[in-house]
């Protein structure tokens, strides 16, 4: 008979958790060709980032360079010292709405400490190895408050989109946004709403006829410089927001008071909680496409790091950006170099090109924000959610509506509560009571069910029961343990707990499996446990369950072999 053995896997020392994969790629021997391959990956996603990270702080509520400084900061050092070999850090269209609500209620001051205080929290995150639990959000969740942001990134860019003049502030919330745009639509400019319409177009059609040029960049030049011969007289980052400047800030800290702190504390926290699950899907994204395995505490390590910098420079939060890293992986990234020169690329353009920036079309860059969003939407994963089951539908639309309606904190929590919600009674319907008894026959065993325990005080009228446990024994399933155990009626002399097939058993189980037992002991039945795992055992003992008033056997047949030795000795 074969002996199993458990191996126990070694914990990973710190180094190998944290060190950076840059440091890894660099051990691994790093040239000429690696360097010329990441080089022309960086300079991609650059061309990719350049316009997007305008956009994205623009429909943020604040200017331009602030999203080219969060890049050019936050992704340098995301690069340099995170998880991931391909991940690009940067502004990210998830952060739209959580951006603008910050600098509705704090201004820009106050979204500055509030990344700020992001990013300590991430770095705590990280050191604390917190980052595995960050991903056990489930599925359903992150789908529907990526289709909420979604809804509302493309109502924040519907009044640039079609060149509305609002008579007052554009309201944050969705509805009495959209009830505003309503009133403004006689406003309408029909050049805005053909700058839009070229950029959408130019590229759909890009990315479906010439993958290999770049759609974005491409689609912006082009609408920029129809507006611009044309003389279609709409507003650009110029007329709006004075230009971009051609170099980066000095760096400073944003005014710190212990009000101001805890006023924004929300605020922080919802950052943080977005930008690491946002940075910890992206490299899961780059991982499958890749074939590699990052190594999340140490990216969010990174991404804390980014976000202090990218607020000291004045930037906007940083986070794992998927397109834009997917987009390093397809350009042939080797390593986390390639993300590194996408930042300093991105710095050559600002300081050489920045005046032409003024004469981008703010129709143009809202035309970039719509793709995004109806590329965040995930229909097909929406779709075949609600096709599976309901469970999971309810969970994304509760998640989806209350990011839509409400704020997007709101719609993870519920989201998250109601989806632990499913996961406990889904698990708890894997628990199973067995009945058996040693008959000359052999055994008999029924399983029992709650319509049938009526009938129980029949079947254990024998000198000795096997009551067979299986599924993880939880808080969630132990009011029905202790439901059906306690139709047992008339208790045999012996009784044995087969618990070989519980892999769990929590504090509330156990109690339950404590008053089951105690009361069987009382009524002169001799109990036993049979086949429990060392953590199941570990946790009756902390219920009070110890030999000799229990009796613990390796087995069921090692446990009736000893009650019978037991009742044997008794006689004699």
């Amino acid at each position: 008979m074969l002996q199993q053995r458990r191996l126990a896997l070694p914990e990973p020392t710190f180094a190998e958790l944290f060190t950076p994969k840059l440091v890894t790629v660099l051990r691994e021997g790093y040239g000429t060709r690696q360097l010329r391959a990441d080089a022309l990956a960086g300079l991609t996603v650059a061309i990719v980032a350049l316009p997007l990270s305008m956009a994205i702080a623009i429909a943020s509520g604040a200017t331009p360079e602030r999203g080219l400084y969060t890049a050019i900061v936050g992704g340098f050092i995301v690069s340099l010292l995170g998880g991931s070999r391909f991940q690009i850090g940067g502004p990210a269209g998830a952060f739209i709405v959580l951006v603008a609500a910050t600098i509705d209620r704090h201004g820009i001051d106050g979204l500055a400490l509030a990344t700020l205080m992001a990013g300590v929290m991430l770095t705590a995150v990280g050191f604390l190895r917190l980052g595995t639990y960050i991903k056990y959000i489930p599925h359903p969740v992150i789908v529907g408050f990526t289709a909420g942001i979604a809804v509302i990134i493309f109502a924040s860019q519907i009044r640039d989109l079609l060149g509305l003049s609002l008579a007052t502030k554009e309201p944050a919330a969705l509805l009495p946004k959209l009830q505003a745009l309503a009133v403004a639509l006689p406003t309408l400019t029909p050049a805005a709403a053909a700058v839009a319409g070229l950029t959408i177009a130019l590229i759909v059609g890009l990315r479906r006829y010439a993958p290999a040029l770049p759609n974005l960049l491409v689609a912006v030049v082009v609408a920029t410089s129809a507006a611009a011969f044309l003389g279609l007289g709409v507003e650009t980052i110029g007329s709006r927001f004075g230009g971009v400047p051609s170099s980066l800030p000095v760096p400073g800290l944003p005014p710190v008071t212990w009000a101001k702190a805890m006023d924004i504390l929300p605020d922080a926290i919802a950052i943080a909680l977005l930008g690491g699950v946002e940075s910890l899907l992206s490299a899961m994204v780059a991982d499958s496409m890749s074939g590699r395995r990052h190594r999340s505490n140490c990216e969010l390590v990174a991404q804390g790091v980014a976000n202090v910098a990218s607020a000291l420079f004045g930037g906007i939060p940083v986070t794992g950006t998927i397109a834009r890293t997917a987009t390093n992986v397809r350009s042939g990234a080797i390593g986390p170099v390639a993300g590194m020169l996408h930042s300093a690329f991105l710095l050559g353009f600002m300081m050489l090109a920045a005046p032409l920036a003024s004469y981008i079309p703010l129709a143009a860059l809202a035309g970039v924000l719509a793709v995004v969003a109806w590329n965040m939407a995930e229909r097909h994963e929406v779709v075949a959610i609600v096709r599976r089951r309901r469970g999971e539908t309810v969970v994304l639309l509760a998640t989806l509506l209350l990011t839509v309606i409400r704020d997007l904190t709101d719609g993870i929590v519920a989201g998250v509560v109601l989806g632990s919600f499913l996961f406990m009674h889904r698990m708890a319907g894997l628990v199973a009571v067995e009945l058996g008894q040693p008959m000359p026959a052999g055994d008999r065993r029924d399983i029992v069910d709650p319509a049938r325990s009526a009938a129980l005080s029949d079947e254990v009228r024998r000198d000795l029961v096997v009551v067979r446990l299986s599924g993880p024994l939880f808080f969630g399933a132990a009011t029905r343990i202790a439901w059906v155990l306690e139709r047992i009626g008339e208790y045999p002399a012996t009784l044995i707990l087969d618990l070989s097939a519980v892999p769990l058993v929590d504090a509330d189980a156990a109690a339950s499996l404590h008053a089951f037992l105690a009361r069987a002991r009382r009524r002169g039945a001799a109990a036993w446990v049979a086949g429990a795992s060392p953590p199941v055992r570990a946790e009756l003992e902390n219920e009070g369950l110890f030999e000799p008033e229990i009796g613990f056997a390796p087995s069921v047949a090692d446990a009736r072999m000893a009650a019978r030795q037991l009742a044997r000795h008794k006689h004699t």
